[in-house]
């Protein structure tokens, strides 16, 4: 009887998640039998540090590439950037969190390990090369934020917004796994090389192709959900309104990022031969998800759903950046989610400083007169509206305008149009905000309450804002050969 065949690990290919998933472990032991109670921001210092490690341990391998675990996880220049994009994203919605907790009385622990969980399948979706380990990747990262969507316990909202979130969470990752097995049984991989070498032996017989596409089209309807593309976006107002202001913010750049990350792979590498099948689909729904997120958040009052359905609308213009990725899409795919993760998640942090405890300051009146009380506080909320709205010289202004032009120069001119068109749009209820906060007088007193970690982190995010719109240079070339490294696995 042959032996059976180990195929060789390289760990050294996974050192930043593997740190990033043995802190959070040992960090659960620690927060338990360790830090005492009313002194749980201990614990979430101590997770931001283990992602510091994480990213600074992926800097030797800048230059490294490789597969392993049979080339189902791979380490390359692309996944290695959204890696330090995921570790600054959790690192930041920590910091926002270490005083919001203990104010509205919902401190544990067990808050900051379970953000470093997310982190993991977030970089899991980002090196997976199999649809088998973006499942697990999808999983991890879904579980972990029902969790948090449901952790302001008692309140009702909270819960509301978990059960909602699970519910059609679960329902979504049966259209992925049923669309997996269909691919594997027209394949006969999960691999993302062996789908697109499937691809490229033309013709094959009808009965497989029918089975592959129909497989094709429920993984993507899968990814839909998690990136909240448009008819697949209702859950995410509510879900971001019931949930802990922190988790939105996580949410909204974390959710969306890795899914978005695992969907280019998918689209660029392993069906790009199918691209006359998929590239109308998606362009479909990017159409319709930048007119209706940006239509639905005309209409909110209530600034958190508003910045729910502005997230909605940015899905559809990083849409168009995966649509071309084979033509530098990739690049711009990159740098727009670096900025809109620094610009969402400063403004996330805006807001959770008009929170006070016992209630929440999300409508639109509680800014009025806010630069009469906290002018610095009103200066970075205008520049994270500005940069949201692509207004120059900010972050958000040079994303869309590298996705607009890499769009147009893949033969995508009208979708690149219909971005611009609904950026207008957008405008509107982005200025609104800074209107209200600097020419209109408060509707109430409010008290906007700074810890050191939310000054920090609002900081961080308005000069990073600042800087990728003013010199977007250097942080071009350090995502500009990510393209290249697509082909992992």
């Amino acid at each position: 009887m042959d032996s059976i065949q180990i195929p060789p690990v390289d760990l050294r290919l996974l050192t930043p998640l593997l740190i990033v998933v043995s802190w959070a472990s040992l960090l659960l032991l620690i927060d338990v039998f360790v830090i005492p109670e009313g002194r749980k921001k201990l614990t979430g210092y101590l997770a931001i540090a283990g992602l510091a490690v994480a990213g600074l341990a992926g800097i030797p391998l800048w230059n490294v590439s490789g597969s392993t675990f049979a080339g189902m996880l791979v380490l390359d220049r692309y996944s290695l950037s959204l890696t330090w994009i995921f570790l600054i994203a959790g690192a930041l919605s920590i910091a926002i969190a270490l005083d919001y907790l203990p104010r509205h009385a919902i401190e544990q622990g067990e808050y900051y390990p379970l953000i470093m969980v997310a982190v993991a399948g977030m970089i899991l979706m980002a090196q997976g090369t199999d649809l088998i380990v973006l499942f697990l990747g999808i999983e991890v990262l879904s579980i972990t934020l029902y969790i948090l969507t449901g952790f302001a316990y008692p309140r009702l909202t909270s819960e509301e917004a978990a059960m909602k979130y699970l519910v059609l969470g679960a329902f979504a990752a049966g259209f992925f796994v049923y669309g997996i097995a269909l691919i594997f049984g027209a394949t006969g991989t999960t691999s993302l090389a062996g789908i697109a070498a499937y691809l490229g032996r033309q013709p094959f017989a009808p009965q497989a192709e029918t089975l592959f596409l129909a497989g094709a089209s429920l993984v993507l309807i899968g990814f839909s959900f998690k990136v909240a593309l448009v008819p697949f976006h209702m859950w995410t107002p509510d879900v971001y309104e019931g949930s802990p202001t922190p988790v939105a913010a996580f949410m909204s750049v974390g959710t969306k990022g890795a899914a978005l990350a695992a969907l280019l792979r998918f689209v660029a590498f392993a069906i790009e031969d199918a691209r006359p099948f998929w590239l109308p689909v998606l362009a479909t729904l990017a159409v319709a998800t930048m007119v209706i997120g940006n239509l639905g958040a005309l209409g909110q009052s209530n600034v958190k759903r508003m910045l729910a359905y502005s997230s909605i609308g940015h899905a559809g213009y990083i849409l168009l950046a995966i649509m071309v990725a084979v033509e530098g899409g990739a690049e711009a795919f990159l740098f727009y989610m670096l900025a809109y993760t620094l610009t969402n998640l400063g403004a996330f942090g805006v807001l959770i400083a008009l929170e006070q405890r016992g209630e929440a300051a999300w409508s639109i009146d509680d800014f009025g007169g806010l630069y009469q009380r906290r002018p610095l506080l009103a200066v970075a909320m205008a520049l994270f509206m500005f940069s949201l709205a692509g207004v120059p010289p900010t972050a958000g202004f040079m994303a869309k305008f590298f996705v607009f032009t890499t769009a147009y120069g893949g033969g995508l001119g009208w979708l690149a149009l219909v971005g611009v068109l609904t950026s207008a749009i957008a405008a509107y209820y982005y200025l609104r905000v800074v209107v209200k906060m600097f020419m209109q007088e408060p509707a109430r007193e409010l008290r906007p309450e700074l810890s050191q970690g939310l000054n920090l982190e609002i900081v961080i995010a308005g000069v990073a804002t600042l800087i990728l719109g003013l010199l977007p240079a250097p942080f071009v070339l350090l995502v500009e050969r990510s393209l290249s490294a697509l082909g992992g696995g």
